[in-house]
């Protein structure tokens, strides 16, 4: 599975959410969204590590649901490059993969921007 796949296969599934759900997704949603989730993931982590009340659930349950919100994490991050129009494998090159060890990988198209 490769991020542009995932992306596409993310993509379809939030269309059909939306539609079914009516709902309206503007750039704020987007980022709401996302903000919504990783304050799911938050209280999921905070389960997990004994920090939070776990809601009478088992600790496989646990471990099920911090695993879910980490992929709705991962999958609005990609709805909103998407919908904004960048490329995430690009950008992931860019600002990450620059600093592995060895010689720069290549750049397969703008100028290499270190920040």
């Amino acid at each position: 599975m490769d991020l542009r796949s995932l992306s596409d296969d993310v993509a379809a599934v939030s269309d059909r959410y939306a539609e079914v759900h009516d709902i309206d997704r503007t750039d704020a949603w987007y980022v709401l969204k996302l903000q919504e989730e990783v304050g799911e993931l938050t209280q999921a982590f905070l389960m997990r590590s004994g920090q939070a009340r776990t809601k009478g659930l088992t600790a496989d349950e646990i471990e099920a649901g911090f695993r879910a919100e980490l992929a709705d994490v991962l999958c609005q991050t990609l709805l909103l490059a998407r919908h904004h129009g960048i490329d995430i494998e690009d950008a992931v090159r860019r600002k990450w993969l620059v600093r592995l060890p060895g010689p720069p990988l290549p750049d397969p198209g703008e100028p290499r921007r270190v920040t």
